[in-house]
C-alpha cells in the first residue's frame, strides 16, 4: 500500500513544481498540500474501502487553475477517482450523476461519452439515464444519429415506455427543425446544396411519423396520443401530422372524457381573431365570452354521449378554472359564475357528483355568501354520502360557520349514521364545539361519551384532548383524578404521560414521587421502544429538588434489559449527541472525568491509594449478583451528557501514550508545518472507542476504576464438570455371581 501512495504523489510532483512556479502556492504550501494529499491517499488505499473518502478526496482537489499543465493532472486524478468509485459502488446512480456533472462542467466531452456508456450498461433499466445521454449527444454534441442509436438501444430494453417514444419523436423533430433551417441558410446565401442531400420526406417529419406509428401500436391510452400531439404543436410544419393524430384520437378513443376535454379546450384557441389597434375591451370580452360559449357546446355535448363522473369533473374543472381566471370585466366574471353554478346543479341532478366536487361546490357557495343554498347542497350530499365521514363533517362546518340552531341533531344524525371505526373526526369537531359553545358538564359528559364510542385505537387521541380540557377549566386535582381513571383502560399515547408529566412540572410544590409514578407508567407501556423517556427519567431524577442521583443505576440498568435491538444503540448515540457540547482533551494532556459524590455508592469504599486492586475483597460490591461489571461501568458513563459531573481534570504527561481523537478537524497550513511529526494518518484511521464489548455507551477517554468489579480483580475459579461413567458390553461377563442371583 505505501508503494501505491508514494508513487501516486512522485506523479503529483510535475504539477505542484508548476505551481510554485506560478505563484499560485509557496514552498511551505506545497509542503502542507503534499501532506494532506498523502493522509487522503492512505484512506482510499485502505482494505475497507469508503464512499466518503473517495468524495471528499475529489471536493479537496477540485480547484479550478488557469494553467493548462496543472489542469490536466488535476482533471486526470478527478476522473481517476470517479472511476475507481463507480467501479466500486456500481449501483450508486448519483455518483454516476456527480461524475457526469463533473465531465460537463469541465467540457470533457470524450470523457463523458464513455462515462455514458458505461453508466448505461449497468443501468440499463432506467429510461431517465438514457433520455439524458441521447438528449446530450442531440444537444452538446449536435449529433442526431448518436442519439438515434440510443433511444433505438433503449427501446430495445423499454419496448412500451411511453416517455422514450415521446422523447424519440421530440428529437426526431428537432432534427428535422435544424436541416430546415440549414437549408433556408444555404439558400438565402445563394450556396450550392448539390454536396447537402436534405431529404424532403426528413424535412417534413417523416421519421417521426415513423415513430409515432410504432409507439401507438404498442401503448393504448389516450394520455400518450395527447401527449404527441402537444408535441407536435410545437414545430410549425408539422399540421398533417397533428391531423393525423387528432383523427386517430378521435376514432380509437371517442368514449374517454379526455378525449371530450380536449376537443372543447382546442375551441378556446381556434377562431381568435389577432389583435388590433381598434380592438375595444368590450370586443375583447365578447369575444371571449364566444369562445368559453362553444366550449361549453361541446362540453354539453360530451355529457350527453358520455354521462359518467368523469365526464362531469372535467367539465366542472374547466368551468371552475375560467371562474378563477383575473378579469377585469364583472360581467364576464358574473358569467363565469353562473355557468359553473348551473354545472354543479345539473352534475348533482344527475347523481354523478363526487365527494371531492360536492366540497368545491360548498366552497363556491360559501365564497359567493349564498349560505342557504350552501346548506341545502351540504343537506343533499349528507343524503347522497351517508357513509362519509368527510361529507359529514363538511355539512357540520358549514352549519357550525353560520352558526345554526340544529348543529347538535346534526351531530348525533352523523354518529348514527357513520360506523364507529373513523368517527375520530366528528368527535373531536364536536368536542371543539362543546367547549365553546356548551356548559362543563355538557362537555365533560361528551368527552365521557367520546371514550366508549370510539375504536380503542381512536379513543387515545380523545384521551389526550381530555385531559388537556380538565387541567385547563377543572384544575390540577380534577386532572390528577381523572388521568388515574384514565390509566385503567387502554391503550394509551406517550404524549399523554407526557402531558401529565408537564401538567406535574408546571406545579409550584412539584412532587418527585407523582413523577416517579408516571414515568414508571409509561414505561409500562412504552419502555422497551423509547429511549429518550428513559434519559428523560434520569435527568429528573438529577435535576429535581426531591430526585435521588442514585437511582439512576438502576434506572440504566433496567432500561438496558428493556430495550429492543438497535434501540440500544441509539441511546448511545443519543448520549453521544449529549455530550458533544464537552470538551475534548488535547495532544499534551487527558482528561479524566470523575463523579460527583452522591452519585457514587455509598456503600463502597474506595480503593486506597498505593494498594493493590487484587487485595479488595470480593463483597464490597452490593450489586455483584444483581449487576454485571461491564454494567456497572456502563452507567455512569450514560450521565456524561446529562452534567453531572465536576470538571476535575488530571493532566496527565505525553508519556503515558495516551492520545485522543480530535472532535473536529480543522485546517491549519502553518500549524502543520511546524510539526515535526509527518503521519500519513489522521484521527479517523485509529480506533477511539472503549475495549469494553459490552458497554455501549464507553467513553472515548481513558477511565480510571471508579468501582470495584470482583469479576476483573479475581481469577474465576475452575468448575469441572461432573464425570460420567459409561459401562461397556460385556465388561463384567466374568465377575463371580453369587447363589441366588442372575
Amino acid at each position: 500500500m505505501a508503494e501505491r501512495v508514494e508513487q501516486r504523489l512522485e506523479d503529483r510532483i510535475p504539477e505542484l513544481e508548476q505551481l510554485e512556479r506560478v505563484g499560485l502556492f509557496t514552498h511551505k504550501e506545497i509542503r502542507a498540500v503534499l501532506r494532506k494529499a498523502s493522509a487522503l491517499e492512505y484512506k482510499i488505499q485502505r482494505r475497507a474501502l469508503r464512499k466518503e473518502d473517495f468524495i471528499n478526496y475529489i471536493q479537496r482537489i477540485g480547484y479550478s487553475f488557469k494553467k493548462d499543465e496543472i489542469e490536466h493532472s488535476i482533471l486526470h486524478r478527478v476522473h481517476s477517482l470517479f472511476n475507481r468509485a463507480t467501479g466500486k459502488w456500481k449501483d450508486d446512480v448519483q455518483l454516476w450523476l456527480s461524475h457526469v456533472a463533473f465531465c460537463k462542467q469541465w467540457n470533457a466531452k470524450h470523457q463523458l461519452s464513455k462515462v455514458f456508456s458505461t453508466m448505461l450498461a449497468i443501468h440499463s433499466n432506467k429510461p431517465e439515464l438514457w433520455i439524458m445521454a441521447a438528449k446530450w449527444e442531440m444537444e452538446t454534441r449536435l449529433s442526431s444519429e448518436s442519439a438515434r442509436h440510443l433511444f433505438l438501444r433503449a427501446l430495445r430494453f423499454h419496448p412500451e415506455c411511453p416517455k422514450l417514444y415521446q422523447e424519440y419523436f421530440r428529437m426526431e423533430l428537432m432534427h428535422a427543425e435544424k436541416q430546415r433551417k440549414e437549408k433556408r441558410e444555404f439558400e438565402q446565401a445563394k450556396m450550392d446544396l448539390g454536396e447537402f442531400n436534405y431529404s424532403e420526406e426528413i424535412l417534413n417529419g417523416e421519421m417521426a411519423r415513423i415513430v409515432y406509428r410504432d409507439a401507438s401500436q404498442k401503448i393504448k391510452g389516450v394520455e400518450f396520443q395527447l401527449a404527441v400531439l402537444s408535441i407536435a404543436k410545437l414545430f410549425d410544419f408539422t399540421q398533417d401530422l397533428q391531423k393525423e393524430i387528432l383523427e386517430s384520437l378521435q376514432t380509437r378513443y371517442a368514449d374517454d372524457p379526455l378525449t371530450w376535454d380536449y376537443m372543447a379546450r382546442r375551441e378556446l384557441e381556434l377562431g381568435s381573431l389577432p389583435p388590433t389597434e381598434q380592438s375595444t375591451k368590450q370586443k375583447k370580452v365578447s369575444e371571449m365570452a364566444q369562445r368559453e360559449e362553444r366550449c361549453c357546446a361541446v362540453f354539453d355535448e360530451a355529457v350527453r354521449a358520455v354521462p359518467t363522473e368523469d365526464m362531469w369533473k372535467c367539465y366542472i374543472t374547466f368551468c371552475l378554472e375560467r371562474y378563477n381566471r383575473k378579469t377585469n370585466s364583472a360581467e364576464l366574471k358574473q358569467k363565469r359564475l353562473e355557468r359553473t353554478l348551473s354545472v354543479f346543479s345539473k352534475a348533482h341532478e344527475s347523481s354523478l357528483l363526487s365527494e371531492a366536487l360536492y366540497k368545491q361546490w360548498l366552497q363556491l357557495l360559501l365564497d359567493s355568501n349564498l349560505s342557504e343554498k350552501a346548506v341545502e347542497v351540504a343537506e343533499a350530499a349528507a343524503r347522497h354520502f351517508s357513509q362519509s365521514v368527510e361529507i359529514w363533517q363538511m355539512r357540520l362546518q358549514v352549519l357550525i360557520q353560520l352558526k345554526r340552531d340544529d348543529v347538535t341533531q346534526c351531530f348525533e344524525e352523523a354518529i348514527k349514521h357513520v360506523k364507529s371505526k373513523g368517527t375520530l373526526p366528528l368527535w373531536t369537531l364536536w368536542v371543539e364545539w362543546s367547549e365553546g359553545t356548551s356548559s362543563k358538564e355538557d362537555t365533560e359528559a361528551l368527552y365521557q361519551r367520546s371514550l366508549h364510542a370510539t375504536t380503542p385505537a381512536e379513543s387515545v387521541t380523545m384521551k389526550e384532548m381530555y385531559l388537556d380540557w380538565t387541567y385547563r377549566n377543572c384544575g390540577y386535582k380534577k386532572v390528577k383524578r381523572l388521568f388515574t381513571s384514565l390509566c385503567e383502560n387502554r391503550p394509551f399515547s406517550l404524549d399523554f404521560f407526557r402531558k401529565m408529566i408537564q401538567i406535574e412540572k408546571e406545579q409550584e410544590s412539584s412532587k418527585m414521587l407523582h413523577l416517579r409514578e408516571y414515568y414508571e407508567r409509561a414505561l409500562r407501556e412504552f419502555g422497551s421502544t423509547s429511549t429518550d423517556l428513559w434519559l428523560d427519567y434520569v435527568k429528573e431524577e438529577l435535576s429535581h429538588p426531591q430526585g435521588k442521583p442514585e437511582n439512576c443505576g438502576s434506572i440504566h440498568w433496567r432500561a438496558m434489559k428493556m430495550l429492543q435491538g438497535d434501540l440500544v444503540m441509539m441511546a448511545a448515540a443519543s448520549e453521544a449527541a449529549n455530550s458533544e457540547g464537552k470538551q475534548l482533551p488535547n495532544k499534551t494532556e487527558t482528561m479524566i472525568w470523575k463523579p460527583r459524590k452522591e452519585c457514587l455508592l455509598q456503600n463502597i469504599p474506595p480503593v486506597p491509594h498505593g494498594k493493590s486492586e487484587e487485595s479488595q475483597p470480593a463483597s464490597t460490591s452490593p450489586h455483584e449478583d444483581d449487576v454485571s461489571g461491564s454494567t456497572d461501568e456502563g452507567w455512569c458513563n450514560i450521565f456524561a451528557g446529562l452534567d453531572v459531573w465536576n470538571s476535575e481534570i488530571s493532566n496527565i504527561p505525553e508519556s503515558s501514550g495516551q492520545q485522543d481523537a480530535s472532535a473536529q478537524e480543522v485546517e491549519d497550513w502553518d500549524k502543520e508545518l511546524e510539526e515535526s511529526a509527518c503521519s500519513p494518518y489522521d484521527a479517523d484511521d485509529f480506533s477511539c472507542g472503549s475495549f469494553e464489548d459490552n458497554n455501549l455507551f464507553g467513553s472515548y477517554v481513558w477511565k480510571e476504576d471508579w468501582f470495584y468489579n470482583p469479576r476483573c480483580h479475581h481469577t474465576p475459579c475452575f468448575v469441572f464438570p461432573p464425570k460420567i461413567r459409561t459401562v461397556e458390553k460385556g465388561q463384567f461377563d466374568d465377575a463371580e455371581v453369587e447363589p441366588g442371583q442372575k
